[in-house]
């Protein structure tokens, strides 16, 4: 089950992500998941929000470059090694793994991952009994 994800451009300077978080939060846009990959220049921010095509449009408005992509997310035992079994299903049918991000919550982890071939990741998934998390539940978490 796919889900939207708002991947925002930041420069690398005091306050651009007080001014996202400003943003959505004004808009009433909740932010559920994220998670920021740098370099010295810039960074970008990969959100997971309560309502995407909002936060999209509340971000633009404010002059942010603000992309929509879609991500597949799924619930996994918080143990170890859980992880490694799922990436190893989706590895061996040779689906990479473009970034993830996850947070575990209780006794379960939640995964946001952005794979080479959404639709045959999100096959393979199925096939293998993975909870995949409903678009409708990510945005609320």
């Amino acid at each position: 089950m796919l889900a939207k994800q708002l991947s925002i451009f930041l420069e690398n300077k005091s306050g651009r992500l007080t001014e996202v978080t400003d943003v959505l939060g004004k808009a009433g846009v909740n932010l559920s998941a994220m998670s920021i990959a740098d370099n010295s220049d810039f960074g970008i921010l990969r959100c997971i929000v309560s309502d995407p095509d909002l936060g999209y449009k509340v971000l633009k408005e404010a002059h942010f470059t603000v992309k929509k992509t879609d991500v597949i997310g799924f619930t996994c035992p918080n143990t170890p090694g859980s992880l490694a079994v799922v990436l190893k299903c989706l590895s061996d049918a040779g689906v990479f793994i473009e970034y993830m991000y996850s947070f575990s919550n209780g006794d379960s982890a939640n995964v946001v991952i952005s794979p080479s071939d959404l639709k045959l990741c999100e096959q393979i998934l199925e096939s293998k009994k993975i909870d995949l998390l409903a678009a409708s539940d990510l945005y609320r978490l």
